[in-house]
């Protein structure tokens, strides 16, 4: 067993490093930046994942810890990305994660405001394709306030709470399943577009 970093965000870092790689692999094997229906498609899977966490995003109780979390949530730029882009807002996947503990649904939240970060080189590539932050792909823009800091500040916030040993492996095994579960949507959106094909 390696040390455990002393920081609960570098824990979760660590603890979905593998499914992190796993999914950046598949998101390259379907190139979205290739064409702007197979960005569509993987903007249908960024909605559905943002869409679940919704509920999470304006929860009184998290919003207590985080208090501009409201504003973070994305669901509604990838709805507009995906009337930009032409493409229907697709149907709720059965298994959102659902009435998550607070050590758990941080778990989630780390996953989803971990992307942002990634989302600056995305952006890049999205432009290639004629998006940008004002269309069809919103969802990639950078936050008020910037990237680094909101992530900063975020994760300030996450390494600060006090939670039990038991809370804390909750919020490990719930990064992994957002990692997981983001992976499944993005095979079920690249599926419906083969289905039509």
């Amino acid at each position: 067993m390696t040390d455990r970093p002393a920081l609960r965000s570098q824990r979760l870092n660590q603890v979905t490093h593998a499914p992190h790689s796993e999914l950046d692999a598949l998101v390259k094997s379907h190139a979205p930046f290739d064409s702007r229906e197979s960005f569509a498609r993987f903007v249908v899977a960024q909605y559905l994942f943002q869409a679940e966490l919704k509920a999470l995003y304006n929860d009184p109780q998290l919003i207590a810890i985080v208090p501009d979390l409201a504003e973070r949530c994305r669901a509604e730029q990838a709805r507009l990305d995906l009337a930009d882009l032409n493409t229907e807002v697709p149907a709720a996947v059965p298994g959102a994660v659902q009435n998550p503990s607070l050590a758990e649904a941080m778990g989630w939240i780390f996953v989803s405001e971990g992307s942002k970060l990634g989302a600056a080189f995305l952006i890049k590539r999205a432009v290639a394709l004629e998006l940008s932050d004002s269309f069809g792909a919103r969802h990639l823009g950078e936050p008020a306030g910037g990237r680094a800091e909101g992530w900063k500040q975020f994760t300030r916030i996450l390494d600060g709470l006090e939670l039990s040993p038991e809370e804390d492996a909750a919020a490990e095994r719930a990064a992994v399943a957002a990692f997981e579960r983001f992976t499944e949507l993005l095979k079920h959106a690249y599926a419906a577009d083969a289905a039509l094909a």
